[in-house]
């Protein structure tokens, strides 16, 4: 019987699907994430559906972990039920040593159940870098400590005590975490295949970084985005929440740049913690055993169409970097199609020869890893909040807001969402087949019964069939 590969998932938060320097013309600099898109394949058209909160990431990692779509999930992914088998379980349950480090968000029976193992385990959403509130492993799963907690210059009204094991205090969560990941690879025995789940804080803010890192872009040279925009015309629905209040309104270029330096800074960071791990990975002598894949929860506007943050349905937001290497992948490939980030558990199981569980909702990338013709999904459903729907395929995005405003973009000629087609008479007839599809989408996920979608929908009657 085939051996069991090896799966090391490595996953940040807040980055853009355009963050990784061989695919891109930004001067973000990723020397060894670039080295893994060259050894793999690379999806250059993953997204999540959206959100059902402004804490994007929460709902995104619930919709990961267990393979469900977005109105499926236990609310926002705050907990995930027993009966929504996550990926860790359904791995553990196969054989598998599973360990869990870094960011958790969504529930601590969730990752007691998913995990035999893990280390500096941030059971929260974000922090400062420098000071991380962690647990310590406990297999009885209660982490259930208290510690001093002093507030850090970023942030006002914090608690007083932080629940958590310790404050590990004056290194970089990134460092931290991959420390962690890289002693579980030192200390594993091999004598089970591993699934080892390394969750970054970053490039989250607040952006800090080793300095080292900061001194490689100068914000007076970065360039502003070609839809760098002072304000955002049309009201999200969250326009003025915690993201959005992290620069000036109106938005100053100057800002702009220097949010955007330290953004690739973090990420240059983070793509240094990332080589260190992959030559770990390699003195274990298990490199070649392993299905590495890499992948962010959401993306960050940082200044595109005036916004900040990631609760709209922009691509900005809502597209992802996506990149599978190891055995049986095609190296130096790139595929094109429309998946989503909740068709990675399925992709395990299918390389790891496993039936996914029933309750996950997923569809496999297997046909395309392939072949490179594969079929992925023909459309993308897309959902923030109780304000914002959209409808995505390879051509057209069209979004709808609450409160009446449409726009329909282009994506092949206008990748970057500018120019709005919805009241051209020539788009007439594509505005009404897309807003026919994205009514039937809005029946099959279910999102008319959802406490925000109905909301959404009570909104906007005009877009019922």
């Amino acid at each position: 019987m085939k051996a069991k590969p090896n799966i090391l998932f490595f996953f940040t938060d807040d980055q853009r699907f355009d963050t990784l320097g061989a695919l891109s013309r930004l001067p973000v600099q990723t020397p060894h994430l670039d080295q893994l898109a060259r050894d793999g394949t690379v999806f250059t058209q993953a997204h999540i559906p959206g959100g059902t909160c402004p804490a994007v990431c929460m709902p995104s990692r619930a919709m990961l972990h267990t393979g469900r779509t977005l109105f499926h999930l236990e609310r926002e992914g705050q907990e995930i039920p027993d009966a929504h088998i996550t990926l860790g379980e359904c791995l553990r349950q196969a054989g598998y040593t599973t360990c869990g480090i870094g960011k958790w968000h969504n529930g601590r029976r969730a990752y007691a159940r998913s995990f035999s193992g893990g280390a500096k385990i941030f059971l929260s959403g974000m922090g400062d870098h420098w000071n991380v509130p962690v647990y310590d492993f406990d297999p009885a799963g209660r982490y259930a400590g208290r510690w001093p907690y002093v507030p850090d210059p970023f942030y006002k009204n914090r608690l007083e005590f932080r629940e958590c094991d310790h404050i590990a205090a004056g290194k970089h969560s990134t460092d931290l975490f991959v420390d962690a990941a890289i002693e579980f690879l030192r200390s594993d025995d091999g004598a089970r295949p591993f699934f080892l789940y390394v969750s970054l804080m970053a490039p989250h803010d607040p952006r800090t970084m080793p300095e080292k890192f900061r001194q490689m872009y100068d914000p007076a040279q970065i360039e502003l985005p070609a839809n760098f925009a002072a304000e955002h015309a049309i009201d999200t629905g969250a326009l003025r929440i915690r993201d959005e209040l992290l620069a000036a309104f109106p938005r100053r270029p100057d800002e702009i740049r220097r949010h955007l330096a330290e953004y690739y800074a973090m990420i240059s960071h983070l793509d240094d913690a990332f080589g260190r791990l992959m030559s770990a990975l390699r003195a274990s002598g298990r490199y070649d055993q392993t299905i590495i894949v890499f992948a962010s929860d959401n993306g960050l506007a940082l200044g595109q169409h005036g916004l900040m943050g990631k609760q709209s349905l922009y691509d900005h937001s809502v597209r992802v970097p996506l990149v599978f290497a190891g055995p049986g992948i095609p190296r130096g490939e790139r595929r094109d199609q429309l998946v989503y980030l909740l068709d990675i558990f399925p992709t395990f199981c299918e390389l790891a020869g496993l039936a996914p569980p029933a309750s996950v909702e997923g569809r496999s990338l297997g046909n395309c890893l392939r072949d490179a013709a594969g079929q992925g999904r023909p459309e993308l459903y897309l959902a923030y909040e109780k304000s914002i729907r959209g409808i995505s395929d390879s051509r057209y995005k069209l979004i709808e807001y609450a409160g009446g405003a449409t726009q329909l973009f282009d994506r092949q000629s206008d990748p970057w969402e500018m120019h709005n087609l919805a009241a051209d008479n020539s788009s007439r007839s594509v505005l009404a087949e897309r807003r026919q599809k994205l009514a039937a989408l809005a029946a099959e996920w279910d999102d008319q019964n959802y406490p925000a979608g109905s909301d959404f929908w009570q909104h906007r009657p005009d877009l019922k069939p």
